[in-house]
């Protein structure tokens, strides 16, 4: 298949002597809770501002988590990080973020003091199986997601 996207540069008009570049650092995200990207550590958790962004590009909980297991699946972690990459085939879209997560062979157990990283061990052999964040345990513990 064939697919053809439209693609609009935005402003051409300005050129980069024009532009005041430190400016834009304002625009700059804190945390993309879809990409498991966070600048730093916050008094709000992860998973509460992954739920502000997805309320604010209004999505309802069923859309921001098959998003959330799409984009995990498909690898699309900030700086290729492994965090919540829970499948063998990696960019093939699949339910495999769901299953593995929630896979009771697996059990999860913080990696930082401020718990905000895990590693998934295999219960029999005590071997490391996958690693995540909060953002990627919240979907195994919230009823509604």
């Amino acid at each position: 298949h064939s697919v053809s996207v439209p693609f609009n540069p935005g402003r051409t008009d300005a050129t980069q002597e024009q532009t005041d570049v430190e400016s834009f650092g304002f625009l700059e995200p804190i945390a993309d809770g879809f990409r498991n990207y966070s600048k730093g550590k916050y008094t709000v958790s992860a998973e509460a501002l992954l739920i502000d962004k997805a309320q604010l590009l209004t999505l309802s909980a069923p859309e921001m988590t098959v998003l959330v297991g799409g984009l995990r699946v498909l690898g699309a972690n900030v700086g290729q990080r492994q965090h919540g990459v829970f499948t063998s085939r990696t960019e093939t879209l699949s339910n495999d973020f769901f299953t593995n997560l929630l896979d009771m062979g697996v059990e999860w157990k913080p990696t930082s003091p401020a718990a905000d990283e895990f590693e998934g061990r295999d219960r029999k052999t005590g071997s490391v199986k996958w690693t995540a964040t909060r953002v990627d345990l919240v979907f195994g513990s919230n009823a509604i997601l």
